[in-house]
This record gives structure tokens, C-alpha cells and sequence, in this order.
């Protein structure tokens, strides 16, 4: 199932079908949209949205299916609307590329002032996005904190406790009646979260891959996938390989 079908899943899916887990002490839902909502701070966090990938690769002539940033943008409007939060953490990668917010579409533009309006919004600095938003409302920042939190892009190499981090686009497989289906997953020991990808057309790095090596305690380790609607956590160790 595939970003943009999973999409459509969650029309129907209630507020209470997300994962209540704990970061450092703190509170938080993995939303089955790929966002994180942190009830002590009204905030909701996404990651990795991507948006115009479709036209970036364009500019290369490399030509993709030019609906993500319209489907990307519908998903992350059910996510604010799920939640009504007073802050928005956009947690890196953004846009695509450097260019992308300065030459996203009027429409698309309003859609995003539309959210914006009457809570603050942030932009996280990332890989592809390092010189921040351009002619969108919010502040920009390579990284911020909230209470025991501390959220930025790329994970810092070994443990850091309360980190919330993006840029690996975490995904975990599971079997079970002998069928294995993989999903993006939010990954979590209790100390540290590794956000997936909000970006419709994003891929996954599998958990078990070595990029994860040493991000997490493995005993503590979960896995919570998206799927249809909800959200399954799965320990590190069942996890298929």
C-alpha cells in the first residue's frame, strides 16, 4: 500500500486509532496520517513531506506523475484537521529542492497560508531544503525544542535522548499467515523517534538496514506501522528481515 492509497484510508479512520507511546518522558499519538501529536504542547509534528518532487525531477526531465504535491498537501490538511494544533513542526525536506517553495504553484501557496493561519508554524532546515522557505508564512530553523524534545532533521549519530528526527524514512515488514507486507513506520525505543516520510511519494528504508545501527536500544525498540487507517507497533524483533 502505497502513500497515496493509504491516503484515501484515512477519512474514516477516528483520532483514537493512533499509538500512544512515550519520548523521553513525553506524551505523544503516532497519527495513522505519518504525523506525531504531542498533547502537552498542542503540537503536531510531519516529516520529509517532499512536496514538488514531481516538478524537481521535471527540471531534470526526468517526468513522474505530477499530482504528489496536491496529494501531500490533502494529506497533511486531514492531519491539522484531526488535531487543530497550536504548532506545526515540519520536521526538514520539506520541498524537494532549493527552488521548490519559491516556485510552488498560487494554489498550492494559499492551501499552505490557509494552514498556517492563526497557529505557529515551523520549518525545519534539511538535506534538501538547507537554505529554508521562501514567501511562506513561518519561522525557519535548523532545530528546535519543546520541553525534554529537541527536534531537527538528520538523527545524530549514536544515542541522544529526546530527539525527534526524520531524514531516514523508516519502513518495517511483517509476516503473518504467511504474507509479508511492508509499511512506513514510526521508529521508537522510548528515548529517541525516527518520523516516516509524509510525503506521498517518498520510499522507505527498511529499519533493519545499518543507517539505524546504533540509533536505538534494540530491546526497547518498536516499530509502529501505518496501515488502512491505524497504526500496528510491532517490536524490533518480530519484525521480518
Amino acid at each position: 500500500m502505497n502513500r497515496m492509497v493509504l491516503a484515501e484510508t484515512l477519512k474514516r479512520a477516528a483520532p483514537e486509532s493512533g499509538a500512544a507511546i512515550t519520548v523521553a518522558g513525553t506524551r505523544a499519538v503516532c497519527e495513522p496520517t505519518g504525523a506525531l501529536w504531542l498533547p502537552e504542547f498542542r503540537l503536531l509534528v510531519v516529516s520529509d513531506l517532499h512536496l514538488e518532487k514531481g516538478a524537481a525531477f521535471a527540471r531534470r526531465r526526468q517526468f513522474l506523475p505530477p499530482y504528489d504535491t496536491a496529494a501531500t498537501l490533502a494529506l497533511l490538511e486531514q492531519a491539522v484537521a484531526r488535531r487543530d494544533p497550536d504548532i506545526v513542526v515540519s520536521l526538514g525536506d520539506s520541498f524537494h529542492d532549493r527552488i521548490g517553495s519559491s516556485q510552488l504553484a498560487f494554489p498550492f501557496r494559499e492551501r499552505l497560508s490557509s494552514l498556517a493561519r492563526g497557529r505557529q508554524w515551523i520549518w525545519i532546515n534539511g538535506n534538501h531544503d538547507p537554505d529554508g522557505v521562501e514567501g511562506l508564512a513561518g519561522e525557519v530553523a535548523d532545530e528546535i525544542a519543546f520541553g525534554a524534545l529537541v527536534f531537527r532533521h538528520e538523527p545524530k549519530p549514536g544515542r541522544a535522548r529526546g530527539e525527534v528526527a526524520g531524514h531516514l524514512h523508516p519502513a518495517a515488514a511483517v509476516t503473518r499467515w504467511e504474507k509479508t507486507v511492508r509499511r512506513p513506520c514510526f521508529a521508537c525505543d522510548g528515548e529517541r523517534l525516527v518520523m516516516p516520510s509524509f510525503g506521498v511519494m517518498t520510499g522507505g528504508l527498511d529499519l533493519r538496514h545499518r543507517a539505524f545501527g546504533g540509533l536505538f536500544d534494540p530491546a526497547r525498540l518498536t516499530a509502529h506501522l501505518l496501515n488502512a487507517g491505524r497504526v500496528y507497533s510491532v517490536r524490533y524483533g518480530r519484525l521480518s528481515g
